[in-house]
């Protein structure tokens, strides 16, 4: 899954709790991403006051393995499947596999 979701990108969740839903990625962590609404849970944190963080019960998103996410084509409105196409001066450029066109 190198390279191909990337913070910032819209996609899918097409495996899971969460499947049929959309969201942006947060964060890249390796082979995980955060996805932004997606994967919610509830966490008991105890209160740092020097962090200012008040204690309780905190819902934060939670990393969803990448292979379970797919990059959302706005043109189609739905997830599609991503390549890579090099261009002429050598630099790479994702491309959607179905139409061909760039990300």
């Amino acid at each position: 899954m190198a390279n191909r979701i990337k913070k910032g990108d819209q996609v899918v969740v097409i495996a899971g709790r969460d499947k049929g839903k959309t969201g942006d990625v947060v964060r890249v962590l390796g082979d995980k991403v955060v996805v932004s609404n997606i994967n919610i849970v509830k966490r008991h944190t105890k209160p740092n006051p020097q962090a200012g963080q008040p204690g309780g019960v905190i819902e934060r998103e939670a990393p969803i393995d990448a292979s379970n996410v797919m990059l959302f084509n706005p043109a189609s409105g739905k997830g599609e499947r991503v390549g890579t196409k090099v261009l002429e001066d050598g630099r790479r450029l994702r491309v959607f596999r179905s139409s061909g066109e760039a990300v």
